[in-house]
């Protein structure tokens, strides 16, 4: 068989749902759907100006969080700690088993770890290109086995 493939330039939203539905039916039919479902969090300042905000999804009962940002000016202020508490309890809520995220070695590894979340995987420094760490934070679930 010989098949042609091309690149996507602009990132078609109808292609990218075509893709999405192709990998959930088979997990969907084993009892497993993905329905992502999204949660983004805005911090404004007392002037209303942007000062933070995460992106996130949750997927087969797990948060991944997709970017978490502060403005320079507002870092060391503790926003990204309340951002993140935030979201961990929007997760309980929803009922997901814990919330999951990366960063870059030079990034925020130890702010992620004084929070409570344990590393669990790496990609290694290669050809000039940063450490790439995952880390993850699971809730207790009473009653749950």
């Amino acid at each position: 068989m010989t098949f042609e493939i091309t690149v996507d330039e602009i990132g078609d939203p109808e292609f990218a749902a075509t893709i999405e539905a192709i990998v959930d039916e088979p997990a969907a039919r084993r009892g497993h759907p993905f329905d992502p479902v999204p949660l983004h969090l805005k911090a404004v300042d007392a002037g209303g100006r942007l000062a933070g905000g995460l992106t996130a999804h949750s997927v087969q009962r797990w948060l991944f969080i997709k970017l978490l940002g502060v403005t320079e000016e507002q870092r060391g202020s503790g926003i990204g700690k309340m951002l993140l508490a935030r979201a961990e309890e929007i997760a309980r809520q929803r009922g997901l088993v814990g919330v999951y995220l990366d960063t870059f070695e030079f990034q925020a590894p130890r702010f992620y770890e004084s929070l409570g979340y344990t590393e669990c995987g790496r990609l290694p420094a290669h050809g000039g290109a940063p450490q790439r760490i995952w880390f993850a934070k699971t809730f207790d679930i009473a009653g749950v086995v």
